[in-house]
């Protein structure tokens, strides 16, 4: 028997959240467990306009991050979900420990608004993910990383979340 497409929304909403858990709680391999494990999956960063093919791609990016903002903390603050795609906004905060971009570590807050796509696979495969595709304001990161006392956070959706 087919699924019908809330039950696949609601699944996808699942994978989401358990991914989002996973995060909040560092444990790489339940975020891992939520993405297919091959050659199809990737994570986009446009603001780097860089792609990291392949589920070794995947878990560079998420080394990357760990690295630079060992303790960061994502709060969703927007769900929209469609069939086979579901976006969130979030707001990542932390602590900058690591090099990012060529900045070095000076231990500032950091906070950025993220848009965040999930796009799923097809079929059987339909509740794991192909892809995470992340937009934000890069260079907000970056002057409030290098201590810039006009740098600013966005527009405070965390604050505005319920």
């Amino acid at each position: 028997m087919a699924i019908t497409d809330q039950e696949r929304i609601a699944a996808q909403r699942r994978t989401i959240d358990e991914h989002i858990r996973g995060e909040n709680e560092h444990d790489w391999a339940r975020v891992y467990e939520t993405f297919l494990k091959d050659e199809r999956a990737y994570y986009d960063v446009v603001p780097f306009s860089t792609r990291y093919p392949g589920f070794q791609g995947v878990q560079d990016f998420y080394q990357i991050i760990e690295a630079a903002i060992p303790d960061f903390r994502v709060i969703v603050t927007g769900e929209y979900d469609t069939l086979g795609a579901s976006v969130r906004e979030v707001t990542i905060s932390g602590t900058h420990r690591g090099e990012y971009c060529g900045v070095a570590p000076q231990g500032l807050p950091v906070s950025v608004e993220v848009a965040a796509f999930y796009l799923f696979g097809e079929g059987d495969e339909s509740s794991k993910l192909v892809a995470e595709r992340i937009y934000y304001d890069n260079e907000t990161l970056l002057r409030q990383m290098r201590g810039e006392e006009d740098a600013m956070s966005g527009v405070g959706l965390a604050e505005r979340w319920p």
